[in-house]
């Protein structure tokens, strides 16, 4: 299966609009038990964040790319921005909030598993008002990746992506008051395990995917951590199984798995390589503690795709996206 998609020349590949935020990653021996101490092994600061991951991973990967959002005029929103900007990522419609704290995350690591537990606070500040949203730069990209967390920007955008025909992206992980309209208007719909059985109401996630797949137009698809993926298609469901590593920490292997699907959205990849490609650059990120230090090369991608999958093989970064 391959998507039918007129990607327009503009001056960004890709346009990301939604959080960022700076995550302190720490990792323990064993989750610890309520009312018991444990003594951690590391603890280290990172830019994070889903949409500002994904931007970054397509930035390492040679792709023109812009982030919109806000800051806090904090520390903590100084560092955010500028782990965003020294990657590439531009950041000209990046707003400071001056008075507001930037988004953080305290992330506890349990070092046996590499699966993570995530404590977060998010100033409401963060969010857009009406009028501050520039459709020119939301506008500015050949896809647009979004992850509903600040709803009346998401849908303002979507409105505005679908009045231009620029292809949209989204990262859904909550069900919130406007979550099923972003649903009904989106072009590609990448959730988390749990979201198709909250949103549905439907416990079995098979059956809560294709519950999903009848709320939308678009294309819907979950990621299963370590188990890959699964989405819907005119023939029926497509499972396109992960890849068994040594896994540190899970911290954004959703977000680096948007950014492999995007860039095979624009590469004009067959779904299941698009699938496969996203695994793996997801898989090869949990190898590494954190959401951005694991993002691998396009070469080193394509090299762990060879030596397990048969069928791949590496090409010209002109054939997998085009001289555009």
């Amino acid at each position: 299966m391959r998507f039918s998609l007129h990607f327009q020349k503009k001056p960004f590949h890709v346009v990301g609009l939604g959080l960022n935020a700076v995550d302190d990653l720490c990792v323990v021996p064993h989750f610890p038990e309520f009312n018991t101490k444990v003594k951690m092994i590391s603890l280290e600061r990172q830019g994070g964040g889903q949409v500002a991951t994904a931007m970054v991973a397509l930035a390492r990967w040679g792709l023109r790319v812009r982030y919109i959002g806000k800051v806090g005029g904090d520390e903590l929103g100084r560092f955010s921005l500028e782990s965003i900007r020294s990657e590439g990522v531009d950041v000209s419609h990046v707003t400071v909030e001056k008075d507001a704290k930037n988004q953080y995350a305290f992330i506890i690591i349990d070092a046996r598993s590499g699966e993570r537990t995530i404590i977060w606070d998010r100033d409401p500040r963060l969010m857009y008002r009406p009028g501050e949203l520039s459709r020119e730069a939301v506008c500015s990209g050949s896809i647009l990746h979004l992850d509903g967390h600040d709803v009346w920007a998401t849908l303002q955008a979507l409105d505005w992506a679908r009045e231009e025909g620029i292809p949209t992206v989204i990262d859904m992980d909550k069900v919130e008051e406007g979550t099923e309209e972003m649903v009904s208007k989106v072009d590609f719909l990448i959730s988390s395990s749990s979201f198709p059985s909250k949103f549905t109401g439907i416990s079995d996630p098979e059956r809560a995917l294709l519950a999903l797949a009848q709320r939308t137009s678009g294309f819907v698809a979950m990621t299963l951590g370590r188990e890959g993926c699964l989405a819907i298609t005119p023939k029926g469901p497509l499972y396109c199984p992960g890849f068994q590593v040594n896994a540190v920490d899970t911290t954004g292997a959703g977000d680096v798995f948007h950014a492999g699907f995007i860039f095979g959205l624009l590469a004009g990849w067959e779904l299941e390589r698009i699938l496969e490609f996203a695994n793996a650059v997801a898989a090869i990120k949990c190898t590494r503690l954190g959401g951005r230090p694991g993002i691998p090369t396009l070469s080193q991608a394509f090299r762990f795709l060879e030596e397990r999958l048969p069928h791949w093989e590496d090409v010209t970064r002109e054939k997998r996206i085009g001289a555009r």
